[in-house]
């Protein structure tokens, strides 16, 4: 059974830095897509940032560039987020998203979904 689990969320000041982490289980996910998207209270879930099976293409939202850095260990089927300079506005719950994006695989467009970790920014 596959399983995402999320680590490293918590409450930081302004300006501070946090690095989430997600361990992925259950498969071999070399051949998958690790994102990061967010939801806000109060608002609608968003795409932050997403990884290719290498680690070589990545892909980030305008409002968190040059200050987070996606990355993943496929040894470990882990994906982080290295969150600098967090401002109040990034306050979520940080969910972690795995998406099949090997197509001769069997769970070709197949999405998992983690419980999420709460990121909390205090200005």
């Amino acid at each position: 059974q596959v399983q995402l689990v999320e680590s490293g969320g918590g409450l930081v000041q302004a300006g501070g830095s946090l690095r989430p982490s997600c361990a992925a289980s259950g498969r071999t996910f070399s051949r998958c897509m690790m994102g990061w998207p967010r939801q806000a209270p109060g608002k609608e879930r968003e795409f932050v940032a997403r990884i290719g099976w290498s680690g070589g293409s990545t892909d980030y939202t305008d409002s968190v560039k040059g200050r987070f850095t996606i990355s993943r260990d496929n040894a470990k089927n882990t994906v982080y987020l290295q969150m600098n300079s967090l401002k109040p506005e990034d306050t979520a719950v940080y969910y972690c998203n795995v998406r099949d994006s090997d197509p001769i695989s069997t769970y070709y467009g197949v999405n998992y979904w983690g419980k999420g970790t709460l990121v909390t920014v205090s200005s």
